[in-house]
C-alpha cells in the first residue's frame, strides 16, 4: 500500500521592505501571495548605505512609529515583521540561509545610492542561485517609462504633467490581504528599540501630538481630506497656512504607507483630474522630482544650472542660526521655522517663503537649508527636497531666479491676513493688531507696549532689511549673466 504523499511545503519569499511600509496596493507582496509562497517580511536598518543622506532625526522618529504600526498589521494577519541590521546584502544572505527562501522581492527605490546598491544585490543573489525581483509601486510611472517628444528626460513640470494625464489609466489599487502565509519557522529578529530610532532626549512631543504614522493614519488623513471637501477647495485653501487646507499626506507617501495610485484613485472617484486640479498636480510634482533625480543624480549636491557653481554665496553663521531657530524678526518666516521644529512639517506656501529668505535675503547656500530640512522634516524626501530648494534658489531645471525674492511682510499679509498662523507659532506677538502683526517694528511704541512686545528682547528686530537684501540678491544674480 502506497503511503499518502506529504503536502508540499510552499516556497518562501523574503519581502524586503524599505519605503513601502503598507499592506494594501503592494505589488511585491501581492506577487508573493499569488505564487502561494510563505512570506517573511523583513526590514533592514542600514543608514550607512545611504551615502551622504541617511535618515534625519525627524524621519527616524517617524520610521520607528511606522514600523511598529506595520508589525501590528502583519500580526493581525498571522505574520510579523523581522528586523535586522545591515549592510543589506549580508543580512539578506543570512535570512536566505535561515529560512530556506528561494526568492527575495522588494519595491524599487530611486535615490542614486539605492539604485546602485539594489543592482549589486540583485546580481549577487542571482549568483547565489536565489531569485531576486524588484517591483514598482512607489510611483505612478517609472522614471524610464515617460520621455519628452525628443526622447529626453523631462526638465519642465507642465509637459510632464500633461503627458502623464494623456497616458493610459492607471490600474486600480490592490487590496490588502486578509491573511499572509507564515514560514515553517521564523528567523530571529532584532527588537525595534534596538535600532535607537527615537531621540535620547525627549524633544518629540510635538511630533507625537501632530501625527499618526502608519498605514491606518494615512488612510484616515486621505479620507478626511476628501470627505470634508478640502480637496475641492484646494486651489485656494492650499495657500492659507492658518487653516487645514492641505492633505498633509507627504510623510505617509514618503514612507510608502499609502501609494500614489491610492491617492490618485481616491481623488478620481470624486472629481475628474484635469489640468486645473491643483491637488493632483502636487502629487505629480513629487513624481516629477523622482523623475528628475533619477536622470540627474547629482541634484542633491550640485546645482542643475552650472553657472550657479560660481554664485557668490555668503557665510553667515549667525543669520543661519537665527533662521533655524525662528528668530529672524520676520513673523511669517519665524512662524514657519517654529512650526517645523515643533511638528516636523511646514505648510508648503511657507516653505517657499523661508527658503527664499535663506537663499535670497541672507545669500546662504541652498544646501544649508536642504540639510536642515532633511534633518527636521518628517516628510524629508531626497528628490523633493533637492528639487524644491534648487527651484527656490534659481539653480534648478525649471527655475526663475529673478522673480522669487519673496517679501516676508507682504507674503504674511496676503496669506495670513487674520494672523491665525503667526499668532499660533509666534505667541509673543499674539496681542499685536493685525495691521502691525507682520511688521512689528512699524508699530508705534504705545501699541508695542500695550501688546507686551519689546523689540530686541521679547522678539528680535529684523536681522536684515528687505529692500537692502533684495538689492544685494539681484546684484549677486547679475554676476551670473
Amino acid at each position: 500500500m502506497t503511503a499518502p504523499a506529504l503536502p508540499r511545503r510552499p516556497a518562501t519569499t523574503l519581502l524586503w521592505l524599505r519605503q513601502d511600509l503598507r499592506l494594501s496596493d503592494h505589488e511585491a507582496l501581492a506577487d508573493a501571495l499569488e505564487r502561494g509562497d510563505a512570506v517573511v517580511p523583513v526590514f533592514i536598518w542600514s543608514p550607512e548605505e545611504d551615502a551622504a543622506w541617511p535618515a534625519g532625526a525627524a524621519s527616524r522618529w517617524w520610521l520607528h512609529r511606522s514600523l511598529a504600526s506595520l508589525d501590528a498589521s502583519l500580526r493581525a494577519r498571522g505574520s510579523r515583521l523581522v528586523i535586522r541590521r545591515g549592510p543589506a546584502l549580508p543580512a539578506l544572505r543570512d535570512l536566505v540561509r535561515e529560512t530556506g527562501a528561494s526568492r527575495v522581492s522588494w519595491s524599487r527605490c530611486y535615490e542614486p545610492s539605492r539604485v546602485e546598491r539594489d543592482a549589486e544585490i540583485e546580481k549577487a543573489l542571482h549568483a547565489d542561485g536565489v531569485e531576486a525581483e524588484s517591483h514598482g509601486g512607489a510611483l505612478l510611472v517609472e522614471p524610464w517609462e515617460i520621455r519628452s517628444g525628443s526622447g529626453a528626460p523631462y526638465k519642465v513640470f507642465t509637459p510632464f504633467w500633461r503627458t502623464l494625464l494623456a497616458g493610459p489609466p492607471f490600474p486600480p489599487p490592490l487590496p490588502a490581504p486578509e491573511a499572509i502565509p507564515e514560514p515553517s519557522a521564523w528567523p530571529r529578529s532584532e527588537p525595534l528599540a534596538a535600532l535607537e530610532l527615537l531621540p535620547a532626549i525627549a524633544w518629540d512631543a510635538g511630533l507625537a501630538a501632530a501625527w499618526t504614522p502608519g498605514e491606518a493614519g494615512a488612510a484616515e488623513l486621505l479620507s478626511t481630506f476628501l470627505e470634508t471637501g478640502a480637496h475641492a477647495a484646494y486651489s485656494t485653501g492650499r495657500d492659507a497656512p492658518g487653516r487645514a487646507g492641505t492633505s498633509r499626506l507627504s510623510p505617509h507617501l514618503h514612507w510608502g504607507e499609502i501609494s500614489p495610485r491610492q491617492v490618485w484613485s481616491a481623488a478620481r472617484r470624486l472629481a475628474r483630474a484635469t489640468d486645473g486640479d491643483a491637488w493632483l498636480r502636487q502629487v505629480v510634482w513629487r513624481e516629477f522630482a523622482q523623475h528628475c533625480l533619477f536622470h540627474f543624480p547629482h541634484a542633491p549636491e550640485k546645482p542643475l544650472r552650472e553657472e550657479f557653481a560660481r554664485f557668490p554665496w555668503r557665510r553667515d553663521a549667525r543669520g543661519l542660526r537665527a533662521w533655524q531657530k525662528g528668530m529672524t524678526g520676520y513673523p511669517m518666516v519665524d512662524a514657519g521655522m517654529r512650526e517645523l521644529w515643533t511638528t516636523g512639517w511646514m505648510h508648503n506656501r511657507v516653505r517657499m517663503l523661508v527658503a527664499s529668505f535663506l537663499v535670497k535675503h541672507l545669500l546662504v547656500q541652498w544646501q544649508e537649508g536642504e540639510r536642515w530640512f532633511w534633518d527636521t522634516l518628517v516628510d524629508a524626501d531626497l528628490p523633493n527636497n533637492a528639487l524644491s530648494w534648487q527651484w527656490v534658489a534659481g539653480c534648478g531645471l525649471d527655475a526663475s531666479p529673478y522673480f522669487r525674492i519673496f517679501n516676508p511682510v507682504t507674503q504674511g499679509q496676503k496669506f495670513d491676513p487674520g494672523g491665525t498662523y503667526v499668532r499660533r507659532w509666534v505667541p509673543e506677538l499674539a496681542a499685536l493688531p493685525d495691521k502691525f502683526l507682520h511688521a512689528p517694528w512699524t508699530a508705534p511704541p504705545s501699541v508695542l507696549a500695550e501688546a507686551g512686545v519689546i523689540l530686541g528682547k521679547t522678539y528680535p528686530r529684523p536681522i536684515v532689511d528687505h529692500a537692502a537684501a533684495r538689492a544685494r540678491a539681484l546684484a549677486a544674480l547679475a554676476t551670473l549673466r
